[in-house]
C-alpha cells in the first residue's frame, strides 16, 4: 500500500469550499466534497468543517475508522502533521441553548394541564421489552429516536414483525417433568444461555455514550453472542478490546463497492477470532424511513431550501438512514459468494433471506446458514416477517435434502417476548436475533439495562417452556405450536395495548 503524504494544516486550509472540501478527522485529511451531499447530518455540517479539523464534532457518534471503511482510498489525501494544527484550525460546535429535560403531559388531565418533567422509572420497574422502549422514547434525542424507531414507508412490516408472532398459537403438552428447565443451546459452535443473540445495529452511540462497547460487555454478562456491526460508533479495535476472556463474537458485513476495503475488513475480523460473518443481502439500497427523514428535514430549517436551490440534485431531507447507500454495493449477487469463501475461513451466512427459493440457493451455494430477516421492517414495506417466512423455508430446505448440521437457520425482527423465541425455535430456527430491544434498554439504563432485558426474556422463556411441557430446547418441536393463521394477516386479535402505547404513528407534515 502506498504511503500517504504528510500535509500541513495550512495546506489543508486552502481546500475550504463546497467544491473543494477537505476535512481533517483523527489526523487524516479527506476529500469530503461528494460525501457531504449524502451526509446523514446534512451537508452544512461538512461544509462548516471545510479546511478544518472536524474531529471534535465527528467523534461523539462516529468511530475513528468509519471513513476508511466507507471512502475510496483515493479520497484520503494524507496524514496531517499535528504540530501544524492551531486553535483556529479546529472546527467548533455552534453554541445552542441547553436542552430542557424531557417533558410529558400528566395522564388523564385536560389538554391545558400542567406539563410535568419525565421521571425515569427504576430499572427494577422494567417488566418487559416494551417498558424499555417507552423509556427510551422519552430520554433519547429526537433524531436518534427517529433513526432507531423508523421503518420503511407506511411501516406495515415494522409493526407486523411482532404481530405475526401473535398469529401463532400455543399447543402445550401436560404431565411432563418440567422441574428443571434448560434454556442453554449452541449455534455456529458458540454456546448461549438461551436461543438468542444480539444482532448488528448501527451507530449505538446514538443510544448511549458507551455504544457498542457496552453491548459487548452486556453480551458477555448475559451469556449470548453479539454480532458486531459494520457501521458502528466505535472502531472494530475498540469493540474487540472490550471482549472478555472466552467471549465469542459474530460480525455483520455491508459489502463495499471497493472490494479491497471489504477484504481488508474481513481479514481483520478473522485474524481477531470472530467466529462467523453475516453478509447483509437485503440492502442494495436503504429504504425510505420517513420518521427519520421527517426529523432530519424539520431540524435543518430554512437551510434546506437554500441548499436545494444551489444544488438541486441533492435532497437534504433523506435522514440518517440513506446516507450510506452510496457505500453499499448494489451489484452484489450470487456470483460473488464464491469470492467470499476464498478470502475467509470464517463461517459465512447470508442475512436477509425472505423466501424458500433463495434459502435453497443459499444452501446450494455452500454457505453455512442464513438469517430470515426484513431488516427490522426498514427496507421493503409489506414484505413478510421472518417468522412467517420460516415454515416455507424449512419445508423448501427439507425438499432439497439439506443437512441441518451444515446449515443453520436464524430469524430476526419483532422478537419482544420469551414466547416469540419459543415459537421461532419450534418452527426450526436455531436462535433469534434481537436489535431494537438492545438499543432501547441501552438508551434507558446503559449496560445494566441490556442485561436486565435478557434476564426478563429468560424468565419469560422459562415459564413458556415449563407450561408447554418442554424441559429443554431440543424438546421444542413444531407440534407445540399452531401456524394455521400465520399467513392470513386478517385474524382478529385483542388490542395489543403495549404496542399501541409505545408505537409512535407516522404524521403528515401539516400535523407536526
Amino acid at each position: 500500500m502506498t504511503a500517504l503524504p504528510t500535509l500541513t494544516m495550512d495546506e489543508v486550509a486552502k481546500h475550504n469550499t463546497k467544491e473543494d472540501c477537505w476535512v481533517v478527522l483523527y489526523g487524516k485529511a479527506y476529500d469530503l466534497g461528494k460525501f457531504a451531499k449524502v451526509h446523514p447530518g446534512g451537508a452544512k455540517l461538512i461544509y462548516d468543517c471545510a479546511g478544518k479539523d472536524g474531529t471534535a464534532l465527528f467523534d461523539p457518534i462516529h468511530p475513528k475508522d468509519i471513513m476508511d471503511k466507507l471512502l475510496k482510498p483515493a479520497l484520503t489525501m494524507g496524514v496531517v502533521d499535528p504540530a501544524t494544527i492551531k486553535e483556529e484550525h479546529i472546527a467548533k460546535a455552534e453554541v445552542k441553548e441547553k436542552k430542557a429535560a424531557p417533558k410529558k403531559k400528566a395522564v388523564d388531565k385536560a389538554p391545558d394541564a400542567e406539563i410535568v418533567e419525565f421521571v425515569k422509572p427504576p430499572l427494577a420497574g422494567m417488566l418487559n421489552t416494551f417498558d424499555f422502549e417507552s423509556v427510551a422514547r422519552e430520554v433519547m434525542e429526537p433524531q436518534a429516536w427517529g433513526y432507531y424507531s423508523s421503518g420503511g414507508d407506511d411501516e406495515i412490516t415494522l409493526r407486523d414483525n411482532h404481530m405475526a408472532f401473535q398469529r401463532i398459537t400455543m399447543r402445550p403438552r401436560i404431565l411432563v417433568n418440567v422441574s428443571e428447565i434448560d434454556m442453554t443451546t449452541s449455534f455456529l459452535g458458540v454456546s448461549s444461555s438461551l436461543p438468542l443473540y444480539f444482532t448488528a445495529t448501527a451507530l449505538a452511540k446514538l443510544a448511549h455514550a458507551d455504544g457498542e462497547v457496552a453491548i459487548v460487555r452486556a453480551a458477555k454478562k448475559a451469556g449470548v453472542p453479539y454480532m458486531l456491526p459494520t457501521l458502528s460508533s466505535y472502531t472494530l479495535d475498540e469493540m474487540l478490546e472490550a471482549r472478555q476472556p472466552g467471549q465469542e463474537l459474530f460480525s455483520q458485513l455491508y459489502v463495499n463497492p471497493e472490494r479491497s476495503r471489504t477484504q481488508e475488513y474481513v481479514e481483520k475480523l478473522e485474524k481477531n477470532g470472530v467466529r462467523a460473518l453475516f453478509i447483509t443481502v437485503d440492502a442494495p439500497q436503504l429504504g425510505r424511513r420517513e420518521k427519520d427523514m421527517r426529523n432530519k428535514f424539520t431540524q435543518q430549517g430554512s437551510d434546506v431550501q437554500g441548499d436545494d436551490e444551489d444544488e438541486g440534485e441533492v435532497d437534504r431531507s433523506q435522514g440518517a438512514t440513506r446516507a450510506i447507500s452510496s457505500y453499499i454495493d448494489p451489484a452484489l449477487n450470487w456470483a460473488d459468494v464464491p469470492w467470499f469463501k476464498t478470502i475467509t475461513k470464517m463461517k459465512i451466512l447470508l442475512k436477509g433471506i425472505q423466501c424458500g427459493e433463495d434459502a435453497v440457493q443459499a444452501y446450494k451455494a455452500g454457505v453455512n446458514g442464513m438469517v430470515l430477516s426484513n431488516h427490522g421492517g426498514r427496507q421493503l414495506d409489506t414484505c413478510r416477517s421472518g417468522i412467517e417466512v420460516l415454515p416455507e423455508v424449512m419445508q423448501a430446505l427439507k425438499d432439497a435434502d439439506y443437512d441441518p448440521t451444515d446449515f443453520t437457520v436464524f430469524i430476526d425482527g419483532g422478537i419482544r417476548r420469551g414466547a416469540d423465541i419459543f415459537k421461532a425455535v419450534a418452527l426450526g430456527a436455531a436462535a433469534v436475533g434481537v436489535g431494537r430491544p438492545v438499543l432501547y434498554s441501552l438508551a434507558s439504563y446503559g449496560e445494566k439495562g441490556i442485561v436486565r432485558m435478557v434476564h426478563m426474556l429468560q424468565d419469560e422463556l422459562q415459564m413458556v417452556m415449563r407450561l408447554s411441557g418442554t424441559p429443554n430446547v431440543a424438546s421444542i418441536t413444531p407440534n407445540h405450536v399452531i401456524t394455521r393463521n400465520l399467513a392470513d394477516h386478517i385474524v382478529p386479535l385483542p388490542v395489543d395495548n403495549l404496542v399501541n402505547g409505545t408505537y409512535m404513528p407516522l404524521m403528515p407534515a401539516a400535523r407536526l
